[in-house]
């Protein structure tokens, strides 16, 4: 039987995605920062296991308790709305511990089980908002294209050793407490600068009013799958018909 380790698994993307692979009979661990033992249905097998992507010891922790696996599902993450010039510091450094050094730390823990097994799959969810300049998101979209130029290079590091890589790209996901977190972190951090305040307020206005095609979490649980058992599919798989329309690349 199969096994998952996915991070970011207490809400959103991370919940339907531990649900999915559930569902199609595979053995799940399902990682969260605090874990939840309610989110999920209680099942054999299933593994809820504390995880902090920014840690180096809680990722060794939990990829040592995980045991072996045959995927990593990359997709814990945090979320940041504002200008360049009104994010500090210490936020662009916590988005880029998470998204970006986060994956790489625990691609780094996993790799060694699948490069001597020659076998596995790496799935690191990122965003279609690397495939679009959109405002307000300067610095959150630099850490999701990050992703997505490293995990296309370690990809060819990885194909003599019969590791496969993957990029998962959701859309917009309104039903997610994502979006939600990013607008409250603004509040944190002292609102959006007072030059830019006309105009942060009316793209904030429009993203909120947006009525346009969505996402839903289990449309990137769907894609998760496919990226994670289907050998024919594309290295960059678009989650959503709002994903599908905006990526440069037929899905």
């Amino acid at each position: 039987m199969n096994t998952v380790l996915i991070t970011g698994c207490s809400s959103g993307f991370g919940l339907d995605i531990a649900r999915h692979f559930l569902a199609q009979g595979w053995k799940v661990v399902a990682t969260m920062r605090t874990p939840h033992e309610s989110v999920l249905p209680a099942s054999e097998q299933l593994r809820i296991l504390a995880l902090d992507v920014r840690s180096d010891e809680s990722v060794r922790q939990a990829v040592e308790a995980s045991g072996p696996i045959d995927v990593l599902v990359n997709n814990a993450g945090i979320g940041w709305l504002n200008a360049l010039e009104g994010t500090p510091m210490d936020i662009a450094r916590d988005i880029f511990e998470t998204n970006t050094i986060g994956t790489m730390r625990t691609m780094q823990a996993v790799l060694p089980q699948f490069r001597e097994r020659r076998s596995g799959t790496i799935v690191n969810v990122t965003s279609t908002v690397t495939v679009k300049p959109l405002p307000l998101l300067s610095v959150y979209t630099a850490s999701k294209a990050a992703v997505n130029a490293f995990t296309e290079s370690v990809a060819l590091e990885l194909e003599p050793f019969g590791v496969t890589v993957r990029i998962v790209l959701p859309g917009l996901a309104p039903e997610t407490s994502f979006g939600q977190n990013a607008f409250g972190r603004i509040e944190e951090a002292g609102g959006f600068p007072e030059p830019y305040a006309d105009y942060t307020n009316a793209a904030v206005a429009q993203m909120r009013q947006h009525s346009g095609p969505v996402t839903r979490s289990t449309d990137v649980a769907e894609a998760v799958w496919r990226a994670a058992t289907d050998p024919t599919c594309p290295m960059k798989l678009p989650a959503g018909a709002d994903a599908v329309a905006a990526a440069d690349w037929d899905a």
